[in-house]
C-alpha cells in the first residue's frame, strides 16, 4: 500500500497537471470561439450538446450549465443520436459536438446527417485536424499534452479541458444576455441560493409571535413576555409606536446590578432607536443587518412603520440563509 506521502504526492501532481493544462486554453482561444459564442446569440433555436463516453457525461454538464444561466440547451448521446435521436435537432438549433479524438465512428456518422440538415456545429476537440474539427463550422481547441493519468490513457485532463471551454462560452453568453441574480434565481427557486434571492422578510415574520410591552410596564411583565414569545426580545411601544427594544441579555445585565426591580419599568431599561428593517425586504438584506451591528434580532415595521414581527438569527439559519 502507498505511503502518505506518496499519496499526497499524487494528488498535487493530478492537480497541477490540470491546471496547467486549463491555464493553456486560454492560449488557444481564437476567432473561431468568438463566431461560436455570436453563432449561439444569434440563433433562435437551442443549443444541443452531443459527445459519447465521458465526453457525454462532459455534455450533461455543460447543458445544466447553459439551462441555469439563460442559454435553452438539451443533451442528445452521440450514439442515441444515429438510433432516432436526431429528430431532437430542429431547424434552428445549434450543435456542440464534443470529442478529444474527433474521429470516434459515432462522431464520423453524425456530423455529416447534421450538416446536411444546414445546422452549425461546434467542435469541442482536442484534435482541430480531426475529422469532427475539419467538418465543423467553429472548432473549439482543447488539445492538452497529456491526460492526468499515468498510464495516459483515462481521461482526465482532456475532459477537464471540456468541461472549462464550455464553461467559458456559458459565461461569454451569460454577460452578452445582461444575465443578473434575479434571471438567475428564476431557475433556482429551490434551496439555500433561491432562498436567497426570493425569500422576504414578511415570510419570515409570519410565524414568530409579535412580543410587546409598552413603556410603562414593570419589569416583570417585560420577563414573562419576552420568555412566552420566545425570541429573546421584545419591542417597547408608546401609542403602538416603537420607542424601544428590550433584550434577555439587557435583562441579565439589570438582575446582575440589582434584584430590586419592582419600581423599574420597560423605559428604565430599553435600549432606544432599535434597529429595524421593512417586512417588504429580502431576508438577505436582515441578514446583512444583523451581521453589520453585531445582533441576534431585528424589528419588523410595515411602509407606515408600524410594528408587525421580528426576526430572529435563528429564523435565517433555519431557512439555509445563514
Amino acid at each position: 500500500m502507498k505511503n502518505h506521502s506518496t499519496i499526497i504526492a499524487n494528488a498535487k501532481e493530478t492537480i497541477l497537471a490540470e491546471s496547467n493544462a486549463i491555464a493553456n486554453l486560454a492560449n488557444l482561444i481564437n476567432t473561431d470561439f468568438e463566431n461560436a459564442v455570436k453563432c449561439i446569440i444569434k440563433s433562435k433555436g437551442r443549443v444541443i450538446v452531443t459527445g459519447i463516453g465521458k465526453s457525454a457525461n462532459i455534455a450533461t454538464k455543460i447543458v445544466a450549465t447553459f439551462n441555469s444561466t439563460g442559454t435553452p440547451a438539451i443533451f442528445m448521446h452521440a450514439a442515441d443520436a444515429i438510433h432516432g435521436d436526431l429528430g431532437n435537432v430542429q431547424k434552428d438549433d445549434v450543435v456542440i459536438c464534443i470529442s478529444k479524438s474527433g474521429n470516434t465512428p459515432e462522431i464520423k456518422v453524425l456530423v455529416p446527417l447534421i450538416k446536411s440538415y444546414g445546422n452549425k456545429i461546434i467542435a469541442i476537440t482536442g484534435n482541430i485536424d480531426s475529422f469532427l474539427g475539419k467538418n465543423s463550422d467553429f472548432p473549439l481547441n482543447t488539445f492538452v499534452e497529456k491526460e492526468a493519468c499515468p498510464n495516459n490513457l483515462a481521461p482526465t485532463t482532456s475532459t477537464t479541458a471540456q468541461l472549462v471551454m464550455g464553461d467559458a462560452l456559458a459565461v461569454c453568453l451569460l454577460k452578452l444576455n445582461d444575465f443578473t441574480s434575479k434571471d438567475f434565481a428564476k431557475y433556482h427557486p429551490g434551496g439555500a441560493l433561491g432562498k436567497r434571492l426570493f425569500l422576504k422578510v414578511s415570510d419570515l415574520t409570519k410565524n414568530n409571535l409579535l412580543p410587546k410591552v409598552n413603556v410603562t410596564d414593570s419589569i416583570t411583565k417585560v420577563i414573562i413576555e419576552i420568555s412566552e414569545k420566545r425570541l429573546g426580545v421584545t419591542a417597547v411601544l408608546k401609542e403602538d409606536k416603537i420607542v424601544g427594544i428590550i433584550t434577555d441579555g439587557d435583562i441579565r445585565r439589570m438582575l446582575s446590578k440589582t434584584t430590586e426591580i419592582n419600581h423599574f419599568t420597560a423605559k428604565d431599561i430599553m435600549g432606544n432607536n432599535p434597529k429595524t428593517i421593512l417586512e417588504s425586504a429580502m431576508a438577505i438584506e436582515a441578514l446583512d443587518t444583523l451581521e453589520n451591528n453585531n445582533i441576534t434580532q431585528i424589528l419588523v415595521v410595515d411602509d407606515h412603520h408600524n410594528y408587525v414581527g421580528v426576526v430572529h438569527l435563528h429564523d435565517l439559519i433555519k431557512e439555509g440563509i445563514f
